[in-house]
């Protein structure tokens, strides 16, 4: 008997030269998570381990009111202790409207599910790149690759031509960036004055200026218990405001422990950066999150309840997404067959 050899250089190689990334296995219906994937047992150890039990809750700020004297330094001392001892917190009342956070989800939602050939043009590995997408930018160094895939923009002082942006993704994003860089200044401003300096103390050395955008695409993964979706980890950079879709996932180390950040609609989360850290001399906390994988992805598949088949009853439709039941509904002639019968198995 022969064992076949595993080449893991030849399959990072084989899969990353597809330059469709995870979404691509996804639609080529892949049951098994690939071994380029899988994370050593060790891992996967410590993934089911030190789940947060004490019944600590990340930190949630309102920035409502922050132009009255008071109810400013009362939201500075709670930025303060959150900085502190959690490094990470959420914001509500933060001023951007939910209909620009729900376009900014679904502008990523739409370069994802786009064509994968259109998708490919901005497949690179290239740093200098401005606008690039790629799965997991050390795909090549680390022991197990990340089940997600990455659009990255980066944003320069002097602002970003939109036809370099993917077409899916222009129209809002000019308004998009106005929102976040004012949110950014202001969370400056709160965590200078947190730190006992002026409020434009953090402004006035250049912080905010230029900005990078990462949108992270976690697909459904068919055995989530195998990989993750991001690897522990913190960020190189001042500060992080992380929008997270209503899936869930992230977490953060506290305590020794992996505490999750639930999803609150129209919240933002934030995170201290390992360059705040050092600048803060350690005041201020950069600390370590991950997302973990799911069998939910971004987009949902409809088909019969799992707890309705069995041997006895098997599934009489196969899955499928709304917008390939509205792709047959809109293209069939009205006294067609039911849409339903294109997905009978």
């Amino acid at each position: 008997m022969s064992v076949a050899k595993y080449n893991r250089a030849e399959e990072l190689k084989a899969f990353d030269d597809t330059k469709e990334g995870v979404k691509g296995l996804v639609d080529a219906g892949v049951v098994n998570t690939p071994r380029i994937f899988l994370r050593p047992p060790d891992k996967i150890a410590e993934k089911r381990q030190n789940c947060h039990r004490n019944g600590d809750k990340v930190p949630v700020v309102d920035m409502s009111g922050i132009e009255r004297d008071d109810r400013r330094r009362e939201t500075v001392e709670e930025v303060r202790i959150a900085s502190e001892t959690w490094g990470f917190f959420q914001v509500v009342n933060h001023g951007i409207p939910l209909i620009v956070l729900e376009e900014m989800m679904e502008g990523i939602r739409r370069f994802n599910e786009q064509d994968p050939q259109v998708r490919k043009e901005y497949y690179s590995r290239d740093r200098m790149r401005k606008v690039k997408f790629n799965c997991n930018y050390d795909l090549y160094h680390s022991r197990a690759a990340n089940w997600r895939d990455t659009l990255t923009v980066t944003i320069p002082s002097d602002g970003l031509d939109p036809q370099e942006l993917p077409a899916v993704c222009r129209g809002n994003d000019r308004v998009q960036k106005k929102h976040v860089t004012e949110l950014g200044d202001v969370l400056l401003e709160l965590l200078s004055e947190a730190l006992g300096l002026k409020s434009d103390h953090l402004r006035g050395m250049g912080f905010g200026k230029d900005s990078t955008m990462v949108c992270h695409y976690n697909p459904a993964c068919p055995e989530p218990e195998l990989t993750i979706g991001a690897s522990k980890h913190t960020d190189p950079a001042c500060l992080t405001i992380l929008l997270q879709d209503q899936i869930g996932g992230l977490q953060v180390l506290h305590q020794n422990q992996w505490a999750d950040v639930p999803p609150i609609s129209g919240s933002l989360d934030i995170n201290i950066g390992d360059f705040l850290q050092v600048m803060s001399n350690g005041k201020l906390k950069s600390v370590y999150h991950r997302v973990v994988s799911s069998h939910v992805g971004p987009r949902r598949l409809w088909g019969p309840l799992k707890e309705l088949i069995s041997e006895e009853n098997p599934p009489a439709y196969r899955e499928f997404l709304v917008a390939e039941y509205i792709g047959k509904f809109m293209s069939k002639a009205p006294d067609d067959c039911s849409c339903l019968d294109y997905f009978k198995l």
